[in-house]
């Protein structure tokens, strides 16, 4: 029987994954969320994760990326909004159980280039976003 969990559990799809919790829960204008990835790394889609509760006051969050190469040099950077919660009813978009969601949104890259990591930046125009708990990127194969 935990075997059978075991095999269930497994994604063969995901090349990359990881999570960055924040601090109290909060995410701070200034925090640049970074992630780097093993070089090279296979072509794939890129996913942002973005857990979060029912603290956080706004339906959504704008979220800028910055992907750079192995030198460090930017390739690409866009503006990203990503909604939380459903504008009618205010439920909680994405999984989740108790008061903590996670929304996962594909990040539209406009680049081929090899990346060898992202950085993540809030655009809310407000100091601290309380409510974002983690935020991490997956790359997984089309």
């Amino acid at each position: 029987m935990f075997l059978l969990f075991g095999l269930f559990s497994c994604d063969r799809s995901r090349i990359f994954e990881e999570y960055r919790a924040l601090d109290s829960k909060t995410w701070n204008v200034q925090d640049t969320i970074s992630f780097e990835f093993p070089y090279p790394i296979e072509d794939g889609e890129t996913i942002l994760g973005i857990r979060y509760n029912q603290d956080y006051e706004y339906r959504n969050l704008y979220v800028r990326y910055f992907l750079k190469d192995s030198l460090g040099n930017n390739i690409e950077n866009q503006l990203l909004e990503i909604p939380l919660f459903e504008s009618t009813s205010g439920k909680p978009i994405g999984k989740g159980y108790g008061s903590t969601f996670t929304k996962y949104d594909t990040i539209p890259l406009v680049t081929q280039e090899k990346f060898h990591s992202i950085q993540f930046l809030q655009y809310m125009r407000i100091d601290d976003l309380v409510g974002i708990e983690a935020v991490g990127v997956k790359k997984v194969k089309r």
